[in-house]
């Protein structure tokens, strides 16, 4: 069945391709902030407002309405449900967390020089956690597409010498070497070939043509899909109170990405003529990475009932660097018959080894927005934002890397801008706070299938009791979007899976005047 191939081996080191594309871009850049009870309430239409920690994120103008210095901390309770359609089949998903979201202080610092324009100065010190990538789905269902695929496109092209081991050599020193010296497709196509999914045309070491042990017809196919990860921001804030009416201010913010995902992709098949009938493909993830950005901020108070706020948020630079494991197992109904007469059913792929990949950059894009409030005395407000993000403009650096340009050509053309509505209202009665808001985030892809626009809807209660202020808040999110089961090189598609998301979140923040 399959010979061994002899060839000396090539002295050179070509750096490892990894396989970072637009759904990498677009998480990293698609981050909303957490925030605070009060913030979540009026869904974050703070961009006007200040006077609240998470609304710093929003607008850094906003820590010099503080009038005394103040200290918060947030926790959280996540729930998401996940509705999974694939091939007319539906199977719901439900998880949770319960997270630390937000701490953060404002140390207020009134001038007392009357005559000085600078009426008051403030330094915040802010964390907060970016929206949850914590996730899992399940899929199941019949499908008339093969795994097979994903092999023969990383395959197709290259040569036999290139995917396959050595006489003598482990499955760990060929599944390195290939990386290593041929990159992340080669790697692929080791796996196909060496778990039998994959066949040359000819066993010639210069053969760049396969064809598949997997017949066509139908086949059962289960994904299981997970993610978690602890993405948070932190800013070092400085801001002002110009005269009555002008409040100014810059954050300086730290961005940290910790993200896991693994997937495990099982099918089976009784297609006539199949080889193989069972394969079962696992992959797991590892992200870290650090960022910078910044951001300038106004409020103005053109009366004591109207606010106008407007913020520049600088684009992010990420440094990011990734390491992953794969393994993969067939099974063969019948058996495979080789050449010495032998039979065998069962073949894993295990190398056992971590890929680790080239540190690169990202550059997700940068954002306005402008913002409006109206303050109803001591009855309450209503405040709106709405902000615009081209994400068109996102990029993996060095652009003169020949993958990373196509994949910025690819989001170039792939996504568009996206404008963010808030809006939230606040009534009070004495000490007690009734609170609500909507907040509606457009999809950062043209093609809406992929990912729809998202919309939230928010509740909160607050009482002040003084010096110390307890908030509590409820939130709905729903958004629907297609996921990719797996990459299929760079042009083909796999199948997709449709997903319904639904969450829920609970947040309580205990805040101090100091």
């Amino acid at each position: 069945m399959k010979k061994i191939s002899f060839f000396l081996m090539l002295q050179f080191f070509v750096q490892l391709l990894s396989a970072q594309d637009i759904t990498d871009a677009v998480r990293y850049g698609f981050n909303q902030i957490q925030g605070t009870a009060r913030f979540q309430s009026l869904g974050g239409a703070f961009g006007a407002l200040g006077g609240d920690l998470s609304a710093v994120n929003v607008n850094p103008a906003g820590s010099a309405i503080f009038s005394k210095s103040y200290v918060s901390g947030t926790l959280s309770s996540n729930r998401f449900k996940n509705t999974t359609n694939y091939f007319n089949s539906a199977v719901k998903n439900n998880d949770g967390n319960i997270g630390f979201d937000q701490l953060g202080a404002a140390f207020v610092f009134n001038n007392t020089n009357m005559n000085s324009k600078v009426k008051r100065f403030a330094l915040s010190l802010v964390y907060d956690r970016a929206q949850k990538m914590d996730n899992s789905f399940h899929a199941r269902g019949t499908s008339n597409q093969s795994i097979d695929r994903y092999f023969l496109a990383n395959a197709q092209g290259l040569e036999l010498n290139t995917i396959s081991s050595y006489p003598n050599e482990t499955l760990t020193q060929a599944y390195n070497y290939i990386g290593a010296n041929y990159g992340f497709s080669n790697q692929q196509a080791f796996l196909g070939y060496e778990s039998y999914i994959l066949e040359p045309n000819s066993y010639d070491d210069n053969n760049t043509m396969y064809y598949s042990n997997i017949a066509s017809g139908s086949f059962d196919q289960s994904f299981t899909y997970d993610t978690s990860d602890y993405n948070g921001k932190l800013g070092i804030n400085l801001a002002m109170q110009y005269e009555e009416k002008l409040y100014l201010g810059l954050n300086l913010n730290a961005h940290t990405i910790e993200f896991r995902k693994s997937t495990f992709m099982k099918e089976t098949n009784s297609n006539p003529g199949s080889l193989i009938n069972t394969v079962e493909f696992s992959n797991d993830l590892s992200v870290t990475g650090s960022g910078f950005s910044f951001q300038l901020g106004g409020i103005y108070k053109v009366n004591p009932s109207i606010r106008l706020g407007l913020t520049y948020d600088s684009p992010t630079w990420y440094t990011i660097t990734e390491e992953s494991t794969q393994s993969i197992f067939t099974r063969s109904t019948d058996g495979i018959l080789f050449d010495d007469g032998s039979v065998d059913y069962n073949f894993s792929v295990d190398p056992n080894s971590v890929n680790v990949y080239p540190e690169y950059r990202l550059e997700t894009p940068g954002r306005v927005t402008a913002s409006g409030a109206l303050i109803l005395g001591k009855i309450g407000l209503i405040s709106i934002d709405y902000s615009l993000k081209d994400y068109s403009n996102t990029k993996f650096r060095p652009v003169k890397d020949s993958y990373f340009a196509a994949q910025n050509e690819i989001m170039s053309n792939a996504l568009t801008s996206a404008q963010t509505f808030r809006l939230g209202g606040e009534f009070r009665v004495e000490r007690f706070s009734v609170r609500g808001g909507y907040a509606l985030v457009e999809s950062p892809y043209l093609n809406k299938a992929i990912m729809d626009d998202s919309s939230t809807i928010s509740f909160g209660l607050g009482y002040n009791f003084g010096n110390t202020r307890l908030d509590l808040s409820y939130s709905t999110f729903e958004q629907n979007r297609t996921n990719q089961l797996y990459q299929v090189g760079t042009t083909d598609s796999a199948p997709l899976a449709g997903i319904q998301s639904k969450n829920n979140n609970i947040f309580l923040t205990l805040g101090f005047n100091l």
